[in-house]
């Protein structure tokens, strides 16, 4: 008889110490429940918060005698808020002696339209025309211009600091090195946490704003532009030195002209950015759209947040499908060669540009063209079927609502945030850094257990646990959801093809607009943060599963299915574990994009840090708390961010066979 030899897991496995280190919490919980958990009311404030206020309120006194402010700051503040003022001027607001702005409703149509056209196609430019009267229509047009005006301000701004940064990025190396950590901390770092510093050196307005959203902004610009340099063939570039092209003859006539079709799709991502930083803005002040839904949720008015969040949505949809569609033009014409119909192209451009100016003079002239005609509003109607349909799905889907709301709340984030909140700090310090040493690395774990300590030093230690517990438990979700939606659509392309436009949409939607229909279904609490914040970064976990799912080798699968092997065990044995580094990166991924929803959160009742920042800027007291709950989010997603990316790499050294 021929003895098999079984080989078997050993003990010390990676699953076996996890399991047993969880074990040893709980044990270690039930022993220790509620010592040293660090309690703080909401009122409460430390000797580090008032520290941190009182250097708030010396920033403050300091801001006419301090020569940084007096001879720099305060003229970046003056310069930012002139030039959003003048866009207002021309669009939306009354200005120079006029009681309508210099540019009416009618040019403004005009001129979004022919830009559409000229830059687009015609389907693109009836897509513009209509949903800018849609703004009009919904009783919000100038909301929507003063939104249109802020990120038109931003994005030109942030052009014309990312371009040139993106360029000198993709030509040399040495400043690609030293920039790319800093855009990696731009990126990563939420959103709402740079608000209240912003404030205190720019005032709350639209200076504060627009750097704000420069700061969010300009990351994609250098980092597209840089790439869209780096990636001109070597050779054009060879063959233009050895004409004797000097460097700025090789950028000027070879290098940007071969990279304008990729520097669109940055410009494309930069306006997506800005729109979306826009309306989150209203926080500081920020005029527009985003002021509307930030009102309409304070006061749970349902109808009005919807009709907001409507034109925000169609705002957003507009200006992608529009860049979407320049970028596409300049691939075809570099395709086609300019030569071609260019006689047909100077026709095309000189009929448009004059009934453009047709056009805008009427809306100069004619209050009838400047002022959108109330009588058209109806806002009124899609506010009041909002609040109907808000009214029937709390009247008749209260039962599945509530259900599924109780079973997140009481099976997951309630289990979860009763061991994070009662054990005592130093003993979530522990476990912590023992889990970065089994699932990463000795300078990870190095690095939990700083991030924990600062936490206990910010003393928001017990509101850090509840906003981790949140963020855990919708990561959680996000995950679920984004395997089952992404194995489905890497084995099926027909439901990829359906469901994938449905996630760009969601991507390209401003945060704000997912709060509106789930505080309808759910209220104010903490779950209507959690189902946000899953909305807000599935669609992107869900399409890095697809991707990892689709690229598993043919040959593998047809293998499993000719041994035998179920549609089941297909997914479970083969295309899953062989899409580990995906499903991984996935989970970083959208670890990062919950926790930047963790402020919004603090909106609709979510409470801790997030309601912690919100506080802070509402209330001058608590300013010093808020401040360091900012912080405190940062140190979390640093902490967070660090375990996950050495799981990603590890799990992708894993799929390639690396120790």
């Amino acid at each position: 008889m021929t003895a098999t030899v079984v080989a078997r897991r050993p003990v010390w496995s990676r699953p076996y110490l996890l399991g047993g280190i969880l074990a040893a919490w709980i044990l270690l919980w039930i022993l220790f429940r509620g010592q040293a958990t660090l309690p703080l009311g909401g009122a409460e404030l430390t000797p580090l918060h008032e520290r941190i206020g009182q250097a708030a309120d010396a920033i403050d006194n300091s801001r006419n005698s301090n020569p940084l402010f007096l001879y720099f700051i305060n003229y970046i503040r003056l310069f930012i808020d002139e030039f959003v003022t003048f866009v207002q001027a021309l669009i939306s607001r009354p200005s120079f002696g006029r009681p309508v702005p210099v540019i009416g409703w009618l040019g403004v149509v005009a001129v979004a339209t022919a830009v559409a056209l000229l830059y687009g196609n015609v389907r693109v430019a009836l897509l513009t025309a209509a949903g800018f009267v849609s703004f009009g229509l919904l009783g919000l047009w100038e909301e929507s211009m003063d939104t249109l005006a802020l990120t038109l301000a931003a994005v030109l701004l942030s052009l014309a600091i990312g371009v040139p940064l993106g360029i000198w990025a993709g030509l040399s190396n040495r400043f690609n090195r030293l920039v790319g950590p800093v855009l990696d901390f731009m990126q990563t770092m939420p959103t709402f946490v740079y608000l209240a510093p912003l404030t205190l050196f720019f005032l709350i307005g639209p200076a504060s704003a627009t750097v704000a959203t420069m700061v969010y902004a300009i990351p994609p610009a250098i980092r597209i532009t840089a790439h869209a340099i780096r990636e001109v063939p070597e050779a054009t570039v060879e063959a233009g030195t050895s004409l004797g092209s000097t460097p700025w003859q090789l950028l000027r006539k070879v290098r940007l002209p071969l990279a304008k079709r990729t520097i669109v799709v940055g410009v494309n991502q930069t306006i997506m950015a800005a729109l979306s930083m826009v309306t989150i803005a209203a926080l500081i002040d920020a005029p527009g759209l985003g002021k509307t839904v930030l009102k309409a949720l304070e006061t749970l008015d349902v109808g009005t947040s919807f009709n907001a969040g409507l034109a925000i949505v169609i705002m957003a949809i507009v200006l992608d499908r529009a860049t979407s569609a320049a970028g596409r033009r300049v691939e075809t014409a570099h395709r086609a060669g300019r030569a071609r119909g260019r006689l047909w192209r100077r026709v095309q451009v000189s009929v448009v540009l004059a009934v453009t100016a047709v056009l805008l003079y009427l809306s100069y002239v004619y209050v009838w063209a400047a002022e959108f005609p109330k009588e058209a509003d109806i806002g009124s109607f899609v506010r009041k079927g909002a609040d109907a349909a808000s009214e029937w799905a709390q009247a008749n889907l209260y039962v599945s609502t509530n259900g599924f709301k109780n079973l997140v709340t009481y099976g997951l984030l309630n289990p979860f945030e009763a061991v994070l909140t009662g054990s005592p700090w130093w003993l979530v310090l522990l476990v912590v850094t023992v889990t970065a040493l089994v699932l990463a690395t000795v300078r990870v774990a190095v690095v939990c257990a700083v991030c924990l300590a600062l936490l206990v030093a910010l003393g928001l230690w017990q509101d850090s646990m509840v906003t981790l517990a949140s963020t855990l438990v919708a990561t959680v979700l996000v995950m679920a959801l984004g395997i089952v939606v992404g194995v489905w659509m890497g084995r099926d392309e027909r439901a990829d093809r359906v469901i994938r436009p449905v996630l760009d949409a969601g991507q390209t939607m401003p945060a704000f607009v997912y709060l509106v229909p789930i505080l309808g279904l759910f209220g104010a609490t903490r779950f209507t943060a959690i189902l946000a914040a899953v909305v807000y970064a599935a669609p992107v976990a869900t399409k890095l599963v697809a991707d990892g799912i689709r690229g598993v080798a043919a040959g593998a699968v047809e293998a499993a299915t000719a041994a035998g092997s179920s549609a089941w065990q297909t997914i479970s044995k083969v295309q899953v574990p062989m899409a580990r580094s995906a499903v991984t990166l996935a989970a970083s991924q959208g670890l990062c994009y919950v926790l930047a929803m963790v402020v919004v959160g603090g909106l609709v009742g979510a409470g801790a840090l997030g309601y912690d920042v919100v506080s802070g800027f509402s209330q001058l007291q608590l300013r010093g708390k808020g401040l360091a709950a900012g912080l405190a989010i940062v140190v979390l997603g640093t902490m967070l961010a660090a375990i996950t990316k050495s799981a990603a790499r590890r799990a992708d050294a894993a799929a390639h066979g690396r120790p």
